[in-house]
């Protein structure tokens, strides 16, 4: 599995590999605090700390930057630890603009990763923040189920309680 090398894209997005030169149209979306509120770290919207969380994405080598059907960059999303001993991989780190938000952008671009997903693995797990309220009920939305919950470092910074979803090849959509 090739974790960024592919671009995916159904009518309502477009995944494209994240690259260093995306971080100023990328961070024009990410620089509202209410993104963040429930984030495992609120404080992303601010310049520096997004520097480290976009270090941490180009360098994960499966970050992809989200644009909207009118090519308008929206958010970003990203593959990693992939595990083919497992047969799993996580899908996480995402975010969207605002004007985004219960519009099915989140799911039309989780679908699209599942489905690629599906096609070198058998499960594929989230971490979602304890306190972030929003992506848990976007996880359940999706299908995915709670399995546990699991301390989590993220790139650069301390690490923060999460809760774990899955969902595996049988998905039904």
């Amino acid at each position: 599995m090739n974790l960024q090398s592919t671009h995916l894209s159904n009518e309502k997005v477009s995944l494209r590999p994240l690259a260093s030169i995306d971080f100023d149209s990328l961070y024009a979306v990410a620089n509202d605090p209410l993104i963040w509120e429930q984030h495992p770290n609120p404080d992303r919207y601010k310049r520096d700390v997004f520097q480290n969380y976009f270090k941490g994405a180009v360098e994960s080598g499966g970050a992809f930057i989200i644009l909207n059907q009118h090519e308008q960059v929206i958010g970003s999303t990203r593959f990693y630890d992939y595990d083919p001993a497992k047969s799993e991989i996580k899908i996480g780190y995402t975010f969207f603009a605002r004007s985004c938000w219960g519009q099915d952008f989140n799911g039309s671009s989780k679908l699209l990763m599942l489905s690629y997903a599906f096609e070198f693995v058998d499960r594929v797990l989230f971490h979602v923040g304890a306190s972030n309220i929003r992506s848990q009920k976007a996880m359940e939305k999706l299908g995915a189920i709670k399995i546990g919950e699991e301390e989590v470092a993220y790139y650069g910074e301390a690490t923060r309680l999460n809760f774990v979803y899955q969902i595996d090849s049988s998905f039904q959509r």
